[in-house]
């Protein structure tokens, strides 16, 4: 009897479908029936009736889901107990855009050094093109990034949480008062902007594009955190994602606008490659990370 048997057991009683079972667990329709087989087979015994498109426990079934589950939460508990005693130590390099260096991963690395000090962090900074061609060719272990939602058969995709993009203006600006503003209305305001052609700033001027309108930007630099510290001084006007500004906002510094017209949402991502091992490094950080 496997461990893999009694954990798709546990997983069909709880999703009642071989197919959500299967769904859950990433594995074929196919591979859980085989293992629940595997187990009546094993055990003797009948665990599920099938009754049309349905399944229900049989009497054995129920009686042997109280020891399956019980065996599920000590293996739980086993798995939690190593990881509490496991100390980390291995080199992590984490590649990642301006924005989100800034803004999201000071809280994650003051965990770390705080909780795992023997780890060596390093931190590339550079566009979503070219650190995934640095993950390809196994020079990052992993990427965060900020983009259209991305795949590809040889990346696995461990986090994808939806993020606004806003207007912002200091919130002294004359705009700040305004409850909904046209993209007229800001065509000729001084733009500090991030680079052309990469993730929130490729999605402005192609929406732009489309309606026949240009921006030509007082200030392009892809470093997001000097940009909002000219916005503040009502030096113009800005486009970048809500989590870089949230802090300015809540202390009353910038002002997001009310732009109806064109409302943008990304998405922040982390890949890792299909043929690197995830080391429990990487696991920590990427655990850190879908905390916000």
């Amino acid at each position: 009897m496997e461990l893999r048997q009694i954990q798709t057991f546990v997983a069909v009683t709880q999703t009642k479908s071989f197919t959500k079972a299967a769904e859950y667990l990433g594995y074929s329709q196919s591979a859980v029936t085989v293992q629940i087989r595997l187990l009546e087979s094993e055990l003797n015994t009948k665990l599920f009736d099938r009754m049309g498109k349905g399944i229900g426990l049989t009497a054995q079934g129920r009686q042997f889901l109280d020891y399956a589950n019980k065996i599920v939460m000590e293996m739980n508990r086993a798995k939690h107990f190593m990881r509490l005693e496991r100390e980390l130590y291995a080199p992590l390099h984490i590649g990642t855009l301006e924005s989100l260096c800034f803004s999201k991963l000071p809280q994650i690395l003051f965990y770390f050094r705080e909780n795992h000090p023997r780890v060596p962090v390093q931190i590339t900074t550079a566009t979503p093109k070219e650190l995934i061609e640095m993950m390809e060719n196994n020079r990052l272990d992993l990427i965060y990034i900020l983009d259209r939602s991305r795949h590809s058969s040889s990346w696995n995709k461990v986090l994808e949480i939806e993020e606004p993009i806003v207007f912002v203006a200091s919130a002294r600006s004359d705009l700040a008062k305004h409850r909904k503003i046209t993209m007229g209305e800001l065509q000729d305001r001084p733009f500090f902007l991030t680079e052309r052609n990469e993730n929130y700033r490729r999605e402005l001027d192609h929406f732009l594009e489309s309606k026949g309108m240009e921006i030509t930007p007082f200030l392009e630099i892809s470093n997001t955190e000097f940009i909002i510290k000219m916005i503040e001084r009502d030096r113009g006007i800005s486009y970048l994602p809500r989590f870089a500004v949230k802090e300015s906002v809540d202390e009353g510094r910038l002002s997001i606008l009310d732009v109806p017209e064109f409302q943008k949402s990304l998405y922040r991502q982390i890949f890792y490659h299909t043929n690197k091992w995830k080391t429990p490094e990487m696991e920590e950080f990427i655990r850190l990370a879908g905390r916000g």
